[in-house]
């Protein structure tokens, strides 16, 4: 039984408000007003803090005092420190000894003690479960748990107290700790409102079990949006999702980048390409004119990984364009090349010239061309114009 009023008193004494806010572009791009719901801007990042500090919030005195394991290389395992540690109790953190150093220091750095073991995360989980029977320690799960699920839940709270003339909420699915919170908490208030869960689509666990009828477990989930890489979602989240979810959109890695990239462009908001999905299926809701919050459900993100997402998503946004063009390899050609690029109006960010490459004729060069450009009708504009030159492109 859900106690989602509870829950959120018990989570407001250490999470930051984080206020929902309109969004023009995603409502142009997808016909819909609307709404973020920025969990990126979370205390640790993202809003994993919310079901790590119910669940320890309901542990009894004794329990408290023996301590807490679980077992996490991303959002989870800084939500259980920072929960541990607002509380006083001691929290042990198992993680991959394959885990980035930035991923350790930001889980120490919220007390917790990191203990590195086992080369997969599998590995891991076993061994923080054995750990936790050996030494007595509670076993913090990081969404198969009615207590994680509920405190996830006060999102939901959280947004028909801000709009209650929302008619979709779109969720990020991962383990399905989060969208089942969400849907549960939502229906029991609005039992109309709609609630649309969305997957990577190389990922795509829950609506694999929706379809074979319980969860199985799928061959590979590798996708950019790591935080909700899971092969198979849990036990209790697959009831609620089945009895509280209306509908499931999967997004392509292209979809995630664009949307992360218009995030950080438009609003200035940094997402981890996970927080970024439910913005990427807004576009693909088969309604108009509609409240829509998208829940961005976290932030933590390497910065060395964000130049390559900010690239990838403009080129799938046709605001980069690179393509290989033949030259004869004789004086001027190059600018003449360059003169007819400038008077598309494309601004030239790279020339690489090869003289060593396979080309249709022995004397030619081949010359590959990076632009900026203004979208996909401008670089196919652009293309045209260089085959009407004459120019062979690739």
């Amino acid at each position: 039984m859900f106690d989602f009023k509870s829950a959120k008193k018990r989570v407001d004494e250490a999470i930051n408000p984080t206020h929902m806010f309109y969004s023009e572009i995603f409502s142009d791009l997808s016909k819909n007003n609307v709404y973020i719901k920025p969990e990126n801007l979370q205390k640790t990042g993202s809003f994993k803090l919310r079901g790590a500090y119910n669940k320890i919030s309901k542990m009894d005195e004794e329990s408290k005092s023996v301590g807490i394991v679980t077992a996490s290389a991303g959002n989870h395992a800084q939500g259980v420190a920072f929960s541990a540690n607002h509380q006083g109790i001691k929290a042990i953190v198992c993680m991959p000894e394959t885990t980035p150093m930035i991923k350790v220091d930001g889980t120490l750095k919220y007390g917790a003690e990191v203990d590195l073991h086992g080369q997969t995360f599998d590995e891991t989980n076993t061994y923080a479960q054995e750990l936790a029977k050996e030494k007595g320690y509670t076993f913090i799960p990081p969404y198969d748990d009615e207590d994680v699920i509920e405190g996830q839940g006060t999102i939901a709270l959280e947004i028909l107290e801000s709009l209650q003339e929302a008619d979709y909420i779109l969720v990020p699915i991962g383990g399905g700790g989060l969208v089942s919170g969400i849907a549960k908490c939502a229906k029991e208030m609005k039992p109309e409102i709609k609630i649309v869960g969305v997957e990577p689509a190389n990922a795509a666990s829950m609506q694999a079990a929706m379809e074979k009828g319980g969860p199985i477990t799928l061959d590979s989930a590798d996708t950019i949006a790591d935080g909700t890489a899971v092969a198979r979602v849990g036990d209790i989240t697959y009831e609620i999702c089945k009895e509280n979810v209306d509908e499931y959109i999967s997004v392509t890695e292209e979809e995630i980048m664009v949307a992360l990239t218009t995030l950080m462009e438009k609003h200035k908001l940094v997402a981890e390409p996970s927080g970024a999905l439910s913005l990427a299926a807004s576009k693909k809701l088969g309604c108009k004119n509609k409240n829509v919050v998208c829940v961005i459900s976290g932030g933590n993100i390497d910065m060395s990984f964000i130049s390559q997402l900010i690239h990838k998503g403009l080129y799938e946004d046709g605001r980069i364009a690179r393509f290989t063009v033949e030259l004869q390899n004789a004086p001027g050609k190059l600018r003449d090349l360059l003169d007819v690029i400038a008077y598309t109006k494309a601004n030239i960010v790279e020339v690489l010239h090869d003289s060593l490459a396979a080309t249709s004729r022995y004397k030619n060069i081949q010359v590959e061309i990076t632009l900026e450009t203004n979208g996909k009708d401008h670089i196919r504009k652009i293309k045209d114009i260089l085959t009407e030159k004459g120019y062979n492109i690739h």
